[in-house]
């Protein structure tokens, strides 16, 4: 059979329609199933046979996501949760335990950190951070109790790119359990699990969404590793909504031209950028300065949505420069049509010490543009007033 595209999946891949023949799949609003009889209620919880029991364990809505979440990244099995951080959580807490050890890339998101730096701790779990730039020094970091590599690649927000397939080679060679956060690149863009990846994690808010509305991530990966962390979701209850489950598997469809048109336009952004001369630096991982330019190109489709960068001047610069946009949206989230300003120092990363946020490239002038869906050159007129102080 003829395989068929990222695009048709996306939109074609849904569930079979009821005896009502409807076109758009419908939401299941509803907390529990009724069962036939006493001997199917028996066999659905002593999982003999597959079927909906309550919302909290599964729900058509949220099955379809999966499937199709699984489709696009090519994973065998996945999960949905209700948040990104509910999914990163359950990706690591629900196969570490006591005594265990966890080698990170040390550009983590500020929640990601806390998770890692204040609460595993407490059931003790540890871990070590790793520089991307010093890929040498990661397998001098596994100890015998290291169970699981966790790395964001494109990170947020400085940016920098991981070599996945590297990366696959030395988590098998220790037999250890490759965690990539793919938010920032979406299953369009890039596919960690055919680079050697176990599990996919997605803040499915982000991109994935794409308009801003819902909460909501995805744990997705080997079937033998999503058995344990459904076992756990099931029963700590991270359990995302039917009907943001139906509004994501909506988003799906569009997923690929919103794709194509944030990066054509972030792209161009991080040009001008690069050539206004009151701005210091600029990191975008398709544009040749980026310091993993050859290996973003090798593993993404394009390159993303986001563009950072500072201007000269430092933190005082860059705070004026937020208060005088005029139609960029001043926000802590990214992916939206909309385009959104962000000062990481502050928001997203502000739990962080000074010390932490400059070893991963977070400077205190830093801004995060992620780039929207409005027309191009009404973005570079706000941005480049904002810069300059005039229209």
């Amino acid at each position: 059979m003829r395989k068929k595209s990222f695009e048709t999946n996306a939109i074609r891949a849904q569930m079979s329609r009821t005896t009502n023949r409807e076109h758009s799949v419908p939401l299941y609003l509803t907390s529990s199933f009724v069962f036939e009889d006493a001997e199917q209620a028996r066999a659905l919880f002593a999982d003999e046979i597959s079927g909906n029991i309550y919302t909290r364990f599964s729900n058509p809505n949220n099955n379809e996501l999966i499937e199709k979440l699984c489709l696009l990244e090519g994973t065998e099995d996945g999960i949905a949760t209700a948040s990104g951080m509910a999914a990163m959580y359950s990706s690591m807490a629900a196969l570490l335990k006591s005594g265990d050890h966890v080698l990170a890339s040390r550009s983590v998101f500020g929640s990601t950190h806390q998770i890692l730096n204040t609460l595993f701790p407490r059931f003790n779990i540890s871990y070590t951070y790793a520089d991307i730039a010093d890929p040498a020094s990661w397998e001098s970091k596994i100890m015998p109790n290291t169970k699981m590599i966790f790395v964001e690649t494109p990170s947020n927000p400085a940016l920098d790119i991981i070599d996945l397939e590297w990366l696959g080679k030395l988590a098998n060679k220790h037999n250890l359990i490759l965690n990539v956060d793919n938010c920032f690149a979406t299953p369009y863009l890039q596919n960690p699990f055919a680079w050697g990846a176990h599990l996919v994690t997605h803040s499915a808010t982000k991109f994935i969404d794409g308009q801003g509305r819902v909460i909501a991530g995805a744990v997705l990966g080997k079937k033998e590793l999503i058995k344990e962390v459904r076992f756990f979701a099931r029963h700590t209850g991270p359990a995302l909504s039917p009907f943001n489950a139906w509004v994501l598997s909506k988003s799906l469809e569009t997923l690929a031209v919103r794709m194509d048109r944030h990066c054509e336009q972030a792209h161009k952004l991080a040009q001008f950028l690069e050539q206004h001369p009151d701005v210091e630096r600029v990191k975008y991982p398709f544009l040749p300065s980026h310091p993993q330019h050859a290996l973003a190109k090798k593993q993404m489709r394009l390159g993303g949505g986001v563009v950072t960068f500072e201007l000269k001047g430092g933190i005082e610069r860059g705070r004026k420069f937020l208060n005088a946009l005029k139609m960029l949206s001043h926000s802590a989230n990214l992916g939206d049509t909309r385009s959104i300003a962000t000062h990481p120092a502050s928001t997203t990363h502000s739990k962080l010490s000074e010390a932490e946020r400059l070893a991963v490239g977070i400077t205190p002038g830093l801004v995060r543009i992620s780039v929207g869906l409005e027309t191009y050159d009404d973005i570079q007129v706000d941005v480049r007033q904002a810069i300059e102080g005039k229209i």
